[in-house]
């Protein structure tokens, strides 16, 4: 039995926000687990055991939050009429209204004011890593976000940005094939997430998301499994190569199992648009983290 044409389904909105409780919202702090990335550096140097060099890299990540949520609110503001098309992000705070252009523009020069304050108090190098990972996102969000392949592209650098930041504010060495598994596994998530954007909208464009034009899912697929097996290729040369210790190795299968389940998540359960949302609910890839950071780190501290 078919309802009537004046039928309709309706979806309940959620309740408007406070304006605070809105901006923080907007801040997206679920994507801050982004720049734990910074403590790379100070891990695998095997330097955990410095309380100063743990400041130092605890000044970074504040500053790397400032200066994400900072690209955020500048994201919204100019994606907004965009947003308010989308399935998932006309839920943002900008796209429904409850946070003004005027509140949002202002908060976010004074978190990249904070960022640039933290950048100068640990040098010259570490304001040079931030000057280029805001004219990155800038570049991202007025234009590269809509060219195919260059759009994941520029995902990847940031996390590169990251991971070098980080090493530079707790003056260690960062091994570059740990820089090239961290743009490698960036990519990786990007395209999951260039994939999960398709299959939300049925593999079609969405208004605002023309750079989806550019892939479809048979090319994503691809993309997304030569990265995988590349990633765990490099990780493996990282690990067997690395100056610190070579044990690091047997954390190889923990790696696969991360990646491999990812791939399940995507292809089984559909998701992948919002990547930092399945790192951080999935239980089984939050134990394989886990147990691969601790052998990480009790490997490199007995070495």
């Amino acid at each position: 039995m078919s309802l009537p044409e004046s039928a309709a389904v309706v979806t309940p909105l959620q309740p408007r926000r406070r304006p605070a409780l809105a901006l923080g919202v907007a801040l997206r702090p679920r994507q801050w687990s982004k720049n734990l990335l910074l403590f790379a550096g100070i891990v695998f140097a095997a330097e955990i055991g410095d309380p100063r060099r743990w400041l130092q890299a605890g000044a970074a990540l504040l500053l790397y939050c400032a200066a994400s949520s900072a690209a955020y609110l500048l994201n919204d503001l100019v994606d907004a009429p965009a947003d308010r098309l989308h399935p998932v992000k006309r839920r943002r705070p900008l796209a429904r209204g409850e946070l003004t252009r005027r509140t949002a523009a202002l908060a976010a020069g004074a978190l990249a004011l904070i960022a640039i304050v933290l950048a100068v108090s640990l040098g010259l190098v570490a304001l040079g890593f931030l000057a280029l990972f805001l004219a990155i996102q800038a570049a991202y969000t007025f234009g590269l976000k809509h060219v195919a392949i260059v759009d994941v592209m520029a995902i990847a650098g940031l996390f590169v940005i990251r991971a070098a930041a980080g090493a530079d504010a707790v003056d260690v060495r960062i091994s570059p094939w740990l820089l090239v598994c961290t743009a490698l596994l960036a990519l990786f998530l990007a395209l999951g997430k260039r994939r999960g954007e398709l299959v939300l909208v049925g593999a079609e464009a969405t208004p605002g998301r023309s750079v989806l034009e550019g892939y479809s899912l048979a090319l994503v697929d691809q993309l997304i499994g030569v990265v995988a097996g590349a990633t765990i290729v490099a990780y493996a040369v990282y690990t067997l190569t690395a100056r610190e210790s070579q044990a690091l190795a047997v954390t190889i299968p923990f790696v696969l199992f991360g990646i491999l389940r990812y791939l399940l998540l995507l292809h089984r359960a559909g998701k992948g648009e919002e990547p930092e949302n399945v790192l951080v609910t999935d239980v089984p890839i939050l134990g394989t983290v886990a147990v691969w950071a601790a052998a990480c780190a009790a490997i490199l501290v007995w070495s």
